[in-house]
């Protein structure tokens, strides 16, 4: 009876907050209750009344209906403090697994001013905002994230107390861009790339101008004379030779270069040496089964293969579904990551 009201309640704010990267409150969409210290101030205000009445005591009236009037007075501050709001998504957040992952949002008040606005996702409570009418803050929230892939939090909390922390005026932002999160480093065994550099150097002939061969995985399109036919004879492996100059070969990270290990952790190992490849500031290429990245240096390029070892194997969450801790939380018995598509 617990699960079916659980999803009756989910399906039914689901459809008055629809999957945006922008939302802004309403009637439609804001929710008010009593907190805690609300409860006991009416119950308070109800025993007022029945001694009033009992006794016959104008001031205890008096003093009652101030007090209900101030309620009443809190409530429609509470659910103006949201009214008109707009929080939208501005940077899906990126970040390593197990650690938190920054979201910036951007929240803009309408003709009221927003005042002590906290937004949160989980047990994190960061501090409240106050933003003037007419004006717009820019917001950093800490998503929590435990597997690589893709992060996309099923909802925001978007909350105000003011004034007098009698009642919770509060409403739901669910983003439909979903962040990365990558795989968690682990140190790599010393291993040799299934595409190496130099075995069949003496038999390549460099063409004029050129003294130096890069060894890279074939792909379709490639001449047949480029391809390394003696060592497809010796492995099965279609490699073609790339002339380039005095840039010299760069150094491949191979998925398939740890025997043994499974593909989580094969993931691990190769997001530790993308890190020591831009630390170091070396040339590198990335090997993913269906998919290669060319050599080359620099941030932006780690980042590049730090967000292809992140999604390999993953389906970006569509509308329907999200995931609350990044898309691989479960694996085949073949190791391989099972394929999460939303349903």
């Amino acid at each position: 009876m617990k699960k079916f009201v659980t999803q009756r309640w989910q399906k039914w704010v689901n459809q008055r907050v629809a999957r945006s990267d922008t939302q802004t409150f309403t009637q439609k969409n804001i929710f008010i209750l009593p907190t805690g210290a609300g409860v006991v101030f009416g119950i308070l205000l109800l025993i007022m009344l029945i001694t009033g009445i009992n006794y016959q005591n104008s001031l205890i009236y008096l003093v009652t209906f101030l007090l209900g009037a101030v309620f009443v007075g809190a409530m429609h501050q509470t659910h103006r403090n949201l009214a008109g709001l707009q929080v939208a998504l501005v940077q899906p957040g990126e970040g390593v697994a197990g650690e938190p992952i920054p979201f910036k949002f951007r929240a803009t008040a309408d003709r009221d001013d927003a005042i002590a606005i906290v937004v949160s996702c989980g047990e994190a409570e960061p501090d409240a905002s106050h933003i003037l009418a007419g004006q717009s803050k820019d917001l950093k929230l800490a998503i929590p994230s435990a597997h690589r892939g893709y992060l996309r939090p099923d909802r925001i909390r978007v909350e105000t107390r003011f004034p007098f922390g009698l009642l919770k005026a509060w409403s739901w932002v669910r983003p439909a861009s979903a962040g990365i999160v990558f795989p968690r480093p682990v140190p790599a065994p010393d291993v040799i790339s299934a595409v190496q550099d130099g075995e069949d150097s003496d038999s390549i002939v460099p063409t004029d101008g050129s003294d130096h061969a890069d060894l890279r995985p074939w792909r379709e399109g490639d001449m047949s004379q480029r391809v390394m036919w003696k060592r497809y004879a010796r492995s099965g492996q279609l490699v073609v030779a790339d002339w380039e100059g005095e840039q010299g070969s760069p150094q491949w990270l191979d998925f398939h270069a740890f025997p043994g290990a499974d593909h989580e952790l094969r993931l691990s190992y190769l997001a530790w040496l993308v890190a020591e490849r831009e630390r170091n500031g070396e040339r590198f290429g990335l090997v993913l089964p269906g998919q290669v990245i060319e050599p080359d240096a620099g941030p932006g390029h780690a980042r590049r293969c730090l967000r292809a070892l992140a999604v390999w194997g993953e389906t970006r969450p569509r509308d329907a579904a999200s995931e609350k801790h990044g898309t691989r939380q479960f694996a085949r018995k073949d190791g391989r990551p099972a394929d999460r598509r939303a349903s």
